[in-house]
């Protein structure tokens, strides 16, 4: 079997991290990205540490510039690309700030450029040359707070640019062809810096649906919102 090739977003640590461990775990060759290329080469040093083919790539995913030099000297270079993980992604309300009030329009520009924008930048560039290759898995890391139907007052930056991310999964998606996928996970409330200490889940329970939808076999869903590997509403 051919060598799946994999990047993973955001992913010097939490569920970025365990996602290229369980990845590569799994056979696929892994490109590691982060914002500092330091952090990116740390983490990848120590998945290469446990015998994992796992290399490390800068990229801001708020850049275009960024993007666009990840794809001439890292993706060009790289066979094809299976998968796309896009996992980066922040919280970028002040501590303590939850209602609109609280919360500045510049705030939600900065969220969109990260947690919708970023998606959208990787998504735009690999999608057609998945298309081409005639397989692909886009996984875009989501959340409850960003469903409609749940949808809730409080962190409106972050609920907002994930609702979108949604949105752009079903656009993605219809623009897929052959065996390629595009889904929207959320992993829950998982205990990574972020979710902090007193999430509900592990960080192996919430990796274990974005590793799903990563390897979903040709007769898998795509276009859906997946918690679990179960559908959830948008």
């Amino acid at each position: 079997m051919t060598q799946h090739i994999a990047i993973v977003t955001g992913a010097n640590r939490g569920l970025g991290l365990a996602t290229c461990r369980e990845l590569a775990r799994r056979g696929h060759k892994v490109v590691l990205t982060a914002r500092n290329g330091e952090d990116a080469e740390s983490a990848a040093a120590a998945l290469r540490g446990e015998g994992l083919d796992v290399r490390a790539a800068r990229l801001d995913v708020s850049s275009d510039r960024s993007v666009a030099d990840f794809d001439r000297h890292v993706v060009r270079k790289l066979e094809r690309v299976d998968v796309l993980v896009n996992n980066a992604g922040a919280i970028f309300e002040p501590k303590g700030a939850r209602g609109t009030g609280e919360v500045e329009p510049a705030v939600l520009t900065a969220a969109f450029e990260t947690n919708t924008l970023g998606a959208y930048r990787l998504t735009r560039m690999l999608l057609p040359r998945m298309n081409q290759a005639g397989y692909g898995r886009v996984v875009n890391v989501s959340s409850g707070m960003g469903g409609i139907t749940e949808m809730g007052g409080g962190s409106p930056a972050y609920r907002v640019s994930k609702a979108a991310l949604n949105a752009l999964t079903r656009i993605f998606h219809a623009e897929a062809r052959g065996d390629v996928k595009v889904n929207s996970v959320c992993p829950g409330w998982v205990q990574t810096d972020m979710g902090g200490r007193s999430a509900t889940r592990t960080l192996e329970e919430g990796v274990a649906g974005i590793v799903w939808a990563a390897t979903l076999p040709a007769d898998g869903p795509s276009g859906g919102f997946f918690r679990d590997g179960k559908p959830i509403a948008f």
